[in-house]
């Protein structure tokens, strides 16, 4: 039997749009892929200068956002995989947040 190989080349992004509910990323193939922020929870409780105050990483692999410590590939994006982060890891970052934003 015969196994015919398929070779997927994940497109790049090469722009996105935040809202207060969704993800928006346009890809070098033309499509646009939205998604529900709720799937990034530091994006869902950042800011909306923190949110857009971002960068493409690896030539368009990926969105870059340093304030909130965030990244998200396009690989991800495209196969619809949500944030891997775990409860303990956001909840740590939420309770750091929380702590730096009351001491200014």
């Amino acid at each position: 039997m015969n196994t015919l190989a398929v070779e997927i080349q994940v497109p790049k992004a090469q722009g996105l749009t935040i809202t207060e509910d969704t993800l928006s990323v346009d890809l070098t193939d033309g499509r646009t892929i939205s998604v529900p922020l709720a799937w990034f929870p530091r994006l869902l409780h950042a800011t909306n200068e923190e949110r857009n105050n971002w960068r493409l990483i690896g030539s368009g692999h990926g969105i870059h956002w340093e304030y909130i410590d965030e990244d998200i590939s396009i690989e991800g994006l495209v196969a619809g995989r949500p944030s891997g982060e775990s409860q303990i890891s956001f909840k740590k970052w939420l309770t750091r947040r929380q702590k730096n934003i009351s001491s200014h």
